[in-house]
């Protein structure tokens, strides 16, 4: 079961609207599909979302060091010897999403390899996860209809509000428009992608109170230390680090610190195997953890679901897993449904899915 093979193949799919937040807009998906060849004729496959405004990788940058530095150097090695698979492709500092990606596409070729899928390999807790869904920057009448259609049309009853704007209190104003109009029964939290100072954070946290949020997400960046800290040390909204802790010692050093009570888990620029690593730290240090999204297209959610779905403690709380819809199309033959405001886990072995080859010639970019 020697990897024969990797490839980096870039893809760009419009988005049905921009998606806009505080630490930029994305108008198209531009990813990159990463495909791990088997010597036996296995192919797993995972997606690379590239996020230049939040850990400085592009599509062309994931393309480069996938083909040049990761490749190279994995070709050769058992899919079975993951734990050596990490330790070469962490020698190289950065580019999270193309080590991801690469580590998620050889737990689909053991999965594929033996039948299983690969929710059930990493723990196989449960088969579903309820749906969070993620509303972006828009007047307030707009995030209002876009909540209420994914309440109707999905079940949906959990949603991500983006904030971060100025003045505050365009969002604080937002967010009272939407519970207004969902009632009491819906979950809002709200996620700031670094956009506010300290105070404006507080002041912010201040003018919602009433509104039971449940949780708050990198409202402000996380090199300002004590302002972090006295942020979440006067609020009871528990502080969600998300960018800010993306490897086992960043997760430690926020905790530790006080600048954050939970942590998001995000499989696109973790992998499994880093997930495990986060989730297994966040267990042992008695820390809440939710299952984020980095504007994932169905393949990475794909995976988000099979891992969060695996763990009791990562199915707890809502995944964020539906941002999929708002792109105008995507590569996997099967479509992912959410019913119920629930998400099941793909069945069949591997990450559960299929890559469309006609889509994926329509779609690519490099030929």
């Amino acid at each position: 079961m020697k990897i024969v093979a990797v490839e980096a193949i870039p893809f760009a799919v419009p988005y049905r609207k921009p998606l806009r937040f505080a630490s930029g807009e994305v108008h198209t998906a531009d990813h990159v599909l990463v495909r791990v060849h088997a010597e036996d004729g296995v192919v797993g496959v995972a997606e690379a979302p590239p996020r230049p405004y939040t850990y400085g990788e592009t599509q062309a940058s994931i393309r480069a060091v996938v083909d040049t530095v990761f490749a190279p150097e994995i070709v050769g090695l058992s899919v079975f010897e993951r734990e050596r698979i990490h330790a070469v492709l962490d020698r190289t500092i950065g580019n999270p999403t193309a080590k991801a990606a690469i580590d998620m596409a050889v737990w689909d070729v053991i999965g594929r390899r033996l039948g299983v899928g690969v929710s059930e390999l990493l723990g196989g807790y449960t088969d579903r996860m309820r749906v969070s869904h993620m509303v972006g920057f828009a007047p307030d009448d707009v995030m209002v209809a876009e909540a209420q259609r994914m309440r109707d049309e999905h079940g949906v009853t959990t949603f991500k509000v983006k904030v971060g704007r100025r003045p505050v209190a365009l969002d604080t104003g937002a967010c009272r428009a939407l519970r207004e109009a969902l009632g009491p029964d819906v979950e809002l939290y709200v996620d700031g992608n670094r956009g506010w100072t300290a105070s404006e954070a507080a002041r912010a946290l201040d003018e919602m109170a009433d509104l039971g949020l449940t949780l708050s997400e990198e409202l402000m960046p996380a090199d300002q230390v004590l302002g972090r800290r006295w942020l979440t040390a006067r609020t009871t909204v528990p502080t969600v680090a998300d960018e800010s802790a993306t490897r086992p010692g960043e997760v430690t050093r926020e905790l530790l610190d006080g600048a954050a009570t939970m942590i998001s888990i995000k499989t696109a620029r973790t992998g499994f195997t880093g997930s495990q690593r986060v989730l297994h730290l966040c267990e042992g240090l008695g820390t809440e953890v939710v299952m984020g999204n980095q504007i994932d297209g169905q393949l990475g959610t794909a995976c988000t679901v099979a891992f969060g779905a695996a763990h009791r403690h990562t199915s707890t709380r809502a995944g964020e897993l539906s941002n999929y819809l708002d792109m105008s199309d995507d590569l996997l033959t099967e479509p992912l449904r959410i019913s119920g405001g629930e998400l099941r886990v793909p069945g069949g072995p591997g990450i559960g899915v299929a890559v469309d080859p006609d889509k994926l010639a329509h779609y690519r970019t490099d030929t």
